[in-house]
């Protein structure tokens, strides 16, 4: 085999979801940034609320670079992942698109890694709420 098919998350299904994200945001009074990456962790979509925290802008990017990068969410997916493991808790850390906190997930179709969506903005269990929601709207 000399060449690969590829699924991709459309732009439509990522504006979808970053709208169901702020939804979600409005809904906890946060103010959020939204990135959402294709299959190949190229930016797709970016979004940022008006007063959304600045730090918020790499830490979503981060957050889906490092859901896509091994295809699980961050927060506790990948603590469980790394944390008994003294080489990949500290150095994985030490990688330039990773983040730990929780607010970052693959987003799959049909079993095949379509994307990825990072959400930064409030406490990670908020921004977890927001990625659901995001997720639960790709679904529909």
């Amino acid at each position: 085999m000399k060449t690969i098919s590829t699924s991709s998350l459309s732009l439509q299904a990522a504006t979808h979801m970053a709208e169901a994200a702020i939804e979600s945001a409005k809904n906890q009074n946060l103010k959020i940034s939204v990135c959402i990456l294709d299959e190949s962790g190229n930016e797709k979509l970016y979004m940022r609320m008006d007063g959304a925290p600045l730090v918020a802008i790499d830490a979503c990017r981060k957050k889906a670079m490092t859901a896509i990068g091994f295809g699980i969410p961050t927060g506790d997916a990948w603590y469980n992942f790394i944390k008994d493991d003294p080489i990949l808790l500290h150095g994985a850390q030490q990688l330039k698109n990773f983040i730990l906190l929780g607010g970052g997930a693959p987003i799959m179709h049909d079993g095949c890694l379509v994307g990825a969506i990072g959400v930064s903005g409030g406490h990670y269990h908020q921004d977890e709420k927001c990625v659901a929601a995001a997720l639960s709207a790709f679904e529909k």
